[in-house]
């Protein structure tokens, strides 16, 4: 099979004072770092292409996700169901959501969300770069996977009593020492990392785990976090090669059992990772690329029982000022409430017989990556959680009566844990 690849990348700062993360924190007051899409276009024989894109931003949620994903295919000529869009999900970045800030825009509550036309015009120019690298395609003849376990960073976010309850809960920004104390529970130790090779000469490596990445928010201070700053750093010094990140299944793994939010743990966390994803490729196995296969389960799952939509509205006609944050939430669940039956993706690329990447919505509890790997336990198989982010948190069943912070921020029900595992089953399956 004649498989070609090509990179793409594009910076997507936002302009100080545009709002970050929906509006739950604040507006952009200064860059840290620059923060960009990176990602490759994957040709196969006469198959449509395929697109893998991370996003340094927070979230992308409901019919702008979508938007990015139809984008995207339009720029490579192929189908928005082979386009995978991902965030990292740094805290202090953007959040757009068309439909929700058009809510807000109704309630007098203009630039919550997103301002002006910035965000389109940002995702037009991504479109741009992706078609764009269609013009450097080349051969990629092998691939290679390895993976290494990270020191100190991973912790489960909600630590558990005696009665089976969320005893409390590790924020990322933690201080409590019975927290830091605490064992780490439930998490995925090991960053994995795909490569992909032409001839003797890696092109691309895409690296994966599960973590919130972030050390301190709320600051107004845009920066990609300890997993950016690492990748920059691996960009830097392999001049030509495109190494890109995906945060897996985070959505209840945190750093707080190591992290108490000093500024001086970013650069500790910073290293960390870098130093995982230097031993994930240092021990990578190589192999000829013969074949590659993309599968798609769609899913809708449901909203939580309690969303009610003369409720949400009811809180976006409240009249009180600064209650912005609220109004956002409300908004960005009625959003969801109003198109939870507009499928939702699960793909999965499988390269030759022995690896695949899977790509999740959500912040997914960490359970759907060991799950997935549980279903493979003789493959490699690496997740990206944090695609389409209208579900919010997707929690396990049984977490609504175990309590703790994420089934309170959820849009979906516990219903959509059976929907999750199915599909997820499926979709490898079928690789």
């Amino acid at each position: 099979m004649n498989i070609k690849i090509s990179n793409f990348s594009c910076d997507i700062t936002p302009p100080i004072g545009h709002p970050l993360c929906a509006g739950w924190y604040p507006p952009a007051k200064a860059i840290g770092d620059p923060i960009s899409a990176q990602g490759i276009v994957l040709q196969a024989g006469d198959e449509d292409a395929i697109v893998l894109c991370a996003l340094d931003w927070a979230e992308l949620s409901n019919q702008d996700y979508n938007r990015w994903r139809e984008d995207l295919a339009r720029a490579v000529n192929t189908e928005a169901d082979r386009v995978a869009v991902h965030c990292v999900h740094q805290h202090d970045t953007p959040w757009p959501d068309r439909e929700a800030q058009n809510l807000l825009d109704e309630h007098d509550c203009p630039d919550v969300i997103m301002a002006g036309d910035w965000c389109e015009r940002i995702r037009a120019n991504v479109a741009v770069a992706a078609g764009t690298a269609l013009e450097q395609v080349e051969p990629c003849t092998h691939i290679s996977s390895g993976e290494a376990r990270v020191d100190r960073i991973a912790s489960n976010r909600r630590v558990m009593g005696g009665d089976g309850k969320v005893h409390k809960v590790r924020y990322t920004k933690t201080q409590d020492p019975e927290l830091h104390a605490a064992p780490e529970g439930v998490i995925d130790p090991m960053l994995k990392t795909v490569s992909f090779w032409n001839g003797d000469r890696k092109v691309s490596s895409l690296h994966y785990y599960a973590v919130h990445p972030t050390t301190f928010d709320g600051t107004g201070i845009v920066t990609p976090e300890f997993v950016g700053l690492a990748r920059n750093q691996l960009n830097d010094e392999e001049n030509g090669v495109h190494h890109i990140y995906f945060t897996g299944c985070g959505g209840n793994i945190t750093a707080g059992k190591y992290n108490d939010g000093s500024p001086s743990n970013r650069p500790i966390f910073t290293q960390r990772i870098l130093d995982g994803m230097r031993a994930s490729e240092r021990d990578a196995t190589l192999q000829e690329l013969s074949r590659l296969s993309w599968q798609v389960e769609d899913v809708c799952l449901p909203p939580r029982e309690d969303l009610a939509e003369e409720k949400l509205l009811n809180v976006l006609r409240n009249p009180e000022p600064g209650a912005e944050k609220v109004k956002s939430k409300a908004a960005l669940m009625l959003t969801y409430l109003r198109r939870w039956r507009s499928p939702i993706p699960i793909t999965s690329l499988r390269l030759n017989e022995d690896i695949d990447i899977l790509h999740l919505p959500g912040e997914t509890f960490i359970e759907y990556q060991l799950y997935a790997q549980e279903i493979r336990p003789h493959g490699f198989v690496a997740v990206a959680g944090y695609g389409d982010l209208g579900p919010g948190y997707i929690t396990l069943d049984r977490s609504y009566e175990e309590g703790g912070y994420e089934p309170t921020d959820s849009f979906c029900s516990g219903e959509s844990e059976a929907v999750m595992r199915k599909a997820i089953r499926d979709v490898l399956s079928r690789s």
